[in-house]
């Protein structure tokens, strides 16, 4: 099981503090909890605490995840992207190694059986490639978010 306290220092990374980003899909966010996902709470005046417990609960604890880098690469694309999109992108690059899944956005058994039988460099490199292609298609279909896709481009690398 992967170690949360590394990936939550992967995370936050990648998360900045407070934007109000007109062209942000995801609305007004703070270290990447953004209200539209999160309506009832008051993002201006989330503290970083309380954006770690968000994490832990809602991104980290109801998957169980792999490797540690293998769990902190897919908890990050959760973050950044849903959960449902971060398992569909993982389910992929199972494909890609030859697993025969559908990629359905869930973290079912099928998934684990495939996640613990796959190389996980080569895994990682699957998602990697995996990420930049959605990311380049959101791109693509929304120009609005063509602003964003050189840092997402960089996170799905990293």
């Amino acid at each position: 099981m992967g170690d949360f306290a590394k990936a939550i220092k992967f995370v936050m990374k990648n998360e900045g503090g407070f934007s109000d980003d007109s062209q942000d899909s995801g609305g007004v966010t703070k270290f990447g909890i953004s209200q539209k996902s999160y309506p009832d709470l008051d993002i201006a005046n989330l503290t970083k605490e309380q954006a770690i417990e968000i994490y832990q609960r809602d991104f980290w604890e109801p998957y169980q995840y792999f490797d540690d880098r293998l769990a902190t690469k897919v908890f990050d694309l959760s973050v950044n992207m849903g959960q449902k999109r971060a398992v569909q992108i993982l389910q992929r690059a199972l494909q890609c190694l030859g697993a025969k899944l559908v990629d359905d956005g869930v973290l079912g058994p099928m998934t684990k059986q495939a996640v613990d039988l796959a190389n996980v460099d080569m895994l990682l490199t699957a998602i990697k490639s995996e990420a930049a292609g959605v990311y380049r298609n959101l791109a693509a279909t929304n120009t609005n978010q063509n602003k964003f896709l050189k840092g997402w481009l960089r996170r799905a690398y990293l």
